[in-house]
């Protein structure tokens, strides 16, 4: 059988069945002995990491967990949380990946609002997670995953919160251990996976704007960006994929089913760090890696990459957030002769929109002037541009990003109304704003709510960032309106400079360079350098919320 029929079959046994659950069991009958995962250096099997699954679903409705309850992990990626978007769906449970940067109220925020009756905790967190089982009424087990040695010495000794040794609460149990009971009295339940309709995975964005927003998304959903994401990208069958990005994230995530529908390999690593990152490349012969802007750069810019082994790499995609044309023109570079995909998506797509094909990532010559964009709509999804009234707008003109397709989520959890803003007619309105060009390619111009509006002029962020990071001094910049008494807005660019600049730019060396490549109107009137690092999401993204608010502060203003 080929690696395309393997796929298809693979595939069509998950739309068969509605359940992405699918996925790991036809995985495990194709490629049991196959690696599947493989987390500080242990790898287990398909075979094995079914077996898991199905004991960690038993686990938890041998302790009450019923179809649509919740289950939440707090921890760094790990194996446990890989197994974590396979198992509740098991018997119909949602999994819930914390963010586990947040502060320990916005955790709480987080549990009050899922009511989760299952807390998975690495034992990094075992603070976090006592607090959490004292205070979030819904959590009536928690699961400490790693080694049971290390839970029995925590449990004997305590742990220290609040600069005092606590005990651990009674119904804090080790996961390996309630795993290795199931498997060796086979006492696993009849699994009932969730359906086609049915949420899998609950994911709460960012929040940066407000209270986080908890993103319902079914195996539907899932199953719809599998299906085009595998071939969209030429993954090949046995792949290795690198899962680096938090898997409380969906871009990382989405990963996990690419890896089961090929019987690939995926090397997790706990959290983002370049010689980890260039090591794992080169021992276990990575093949593609998903990676922020933010990433790339660190990378590139890490005294190791020059000499690393990239030998084994044949597609690397971008996402999360736009990247800058001059560092765009240095990643090329970088990774010459391995496939590069720019991708556009959110959570609320499970996440892909659009897709820039490799043949397109060129800094001259055919195909060159699509470099700017981020591609065309994935096959399974269909784009329009509106104005402010709704109305559809001509090849060139900017308005608001609307997509449709199977992968769009169901709704916002315990939120009807901002549901009802979002999902309107069929469409998910992404609150982007951009144009596409006569071949369908979509061009970003930045968040609508990021659109600067001075002396009535519509000016979008990224078309002056994208002129600033090709100054060679700038290492990073971001561009915000601030307010202005006449003109309501004006543009200010905050800089990061490059540390071996001797002579720096002034302002006016900046504004200037601006004027030589856009129109004026566009342009800073002002700039600031900082020396700190910019303030950035859980997923790297710069936080352009924070820049605001020192500007905004006693004024009113909806972009803060």
């Amino acid at each position: 059988m080929s690696t395309n029929e393997v796929n298809e079959q693979v595939l069509e046994a998950g739309n068969r069945s509605g359940e992405v659950f699918a996925l790991l069991t036809e995985a495990a009958k194709h490629w049991p002995e196959r690696a599947a995962v493989t987390y500080q250096g242990s790898t287990q099997t398909w075979r094995e990491t079914l077996l898991r699954c199905r004991a960690q679903a038993s686990v938890f409705a041998q302790s009450g967990i019923e179809r649509g309850d919740r289950v939440a992990y707090l921890g760094f990626n790990s194996n446990v949380c890989f197994e974590g978007y396979f198992a509740p769906s098991a018997i119909g449970a949602i999994f819930v990946p914390l963010n586990f940067r947040l502060a320990i109220g916005e955790l709480i925020e987080c549990l009050d609002d899922c009511s989760p009756r299952i807390l998975l905790c690495e034992p990094a967190f075992y603070s976090q997670a006592v607090a959490l089982f004292k205070a979030c009424a819904s959590v009536e087990h928690v699961f400490v995953t790693g080694d049971p040695a290390e839970f029995d010495a925590t449990s004997a000794n305590g742990v220290e919160i609040d600069g005092a040794v606590q005990p651990l609460p009674s119904g804090m149990r080790s996961l390996e251990r309630c795993i290795a009971e199931t498997v060796a009295a086979n006492a696993f339940v009849d699994l009932q996976p969730s359906s086609f309709d049915e949420t899998l995975i609950l994911f709460y964005t960012g929040g940066t704007t407000g209270r986080s927003k908890g993103v319902m998304l079914s195996n539907k959903n899932f199953l719809c960006n599998t299906t085009g994401s595998v071939p969209l990208y030429k993954m090949q069958d046995g792949w290795c994929f690198l899962i680096v990005g938090p898997l409380f994230h969906i871009a990382a995530g989405a990963r996990i089913f690419s890896c089961a529908v090929l019987g690939g390999h995926a090397i997790v690593l706990p959290k983002f760090d370049v010689p980890d990152v260039l090591e794992s490349i080169a021992n276990y012969r990575i093949n593609s890696a998903t990676l922020v802007p933010t990433m790339f750069q660190m990378l590139i810019d890490h005294p190791l990459f020059p000499s690393a082994d990239l030998s084994s790499m044949q597609m690397v995609a971008s996402g999360a957030a736009p990247m800058p044309m001059a560092l765009q023109h240095r990643v090329i570079e970088a990774f010459s002769g391995i496939n590069l995909y720019q991708t556009y998506g959110m959570t609320e797509a499970a996440p892909i929109v659009t897709s820039l094909d490799s043949q397109y990532h060129v800094v001259s010559g055919p195909g060159s002037e699509k470099l700017g964009s981020v591609g065309r709509p994935a096959p399974h999804v269909q784009l329009r541009i509106i104005d402010e009234h709704g109305a559809d707008l001509p090849t060139g003109q900017t308005g608001e990003v609307l997509a449709r397709g199977d992968n769009i989520m169901t709704g916002y959890w315990n939120l009807p109304e901002q549901t009802a803003v979002a999902l309107r007619d069929g469409w998910y309105y992404t609150g982007d704003a951009g144009y596409l060009d006569d071949d369908g390619f979509l061009f970003l111009e930045g968040r609508v709510k990021d659109m600067i509006v001075s002396g009535g002029e519509n000016i979008y962020p990224i078309e002056i960032e994208n002129v600033l990071s090709s100054h060679p001094a700038v290492h990073q910049c971001a561009v915000i309106g601030i307010p202005h008494e006449t003109w309501g807005e004006a543009v200010h660019a905050i800089i990061l400079l490059e540390d071996s600049e001797s002579k720096p730019p002034t302002e006016r060396e900046l504004i200037t360079y601006c004027r030589e490549r856009i129109a004026s109107y566009k342009c800073p009137v002002s700039v600031s350098f900082r020396s700190e690092a910019m303030p950035l999401s859980p997923i790297n993204k710069i936080l352009k919320t924070e820049l605001r608010k020192p500007f905004w502060e006693g004024r009113s203003s909806a972009l803060v």
